[in-house]
Parts: structure tokens; sequence; C-alpha cells
């Protein structure tokens, strides 16, 4: 599994996946559960959408 998700990528999937959880537990729909998606994927540096579409914003390694 190589990381397709890019730094900022990767915060911006973070803190929308924070807020969508937060906004969940605080009372509000349920909807908001879906947090757990962005904030799990930009965790782990891996989207299996942007595999599928291949896409990728992280950078590409030299080697």
């Amino acid at each position: 599994m190589h990381r397709n998700v890019g730094s900022i990528d990767r915060i911006g999937r973070i803190l929308i996946g924070i807020g969508l959880l937060a906004w969940a537990i605080s009372g509000g729909p349920v909807w908001a559960w879906i947090g757990i998606l962005p904030l799990a994927t930009g965790l782990l540096g891996w989207c299996p959408a942007y595999r599928l579409l291949g896409v990728r914003t992280c950078p590409l390694k030299n080697k």
C-alpha cells in the first residue's frame, strides 16, 4: 500500500474528519459520522478512491 495522499490533502482530510465527528458526537445528524472516512484516509495517507481513479497528490520519490 503506497501513499497517494499528499501533506496538504492529509491535513485537510484530518481537519474535516475531526470536525464532522465532533459535530456528530455533539448531536449533529447521523450522516456526520462519515467523518470517519476522511480522518482514516488522512491518518493512513492512502485513499482507495484515489487508487481507483489513478489520482496521486503525494509527490513521487525518485528511486
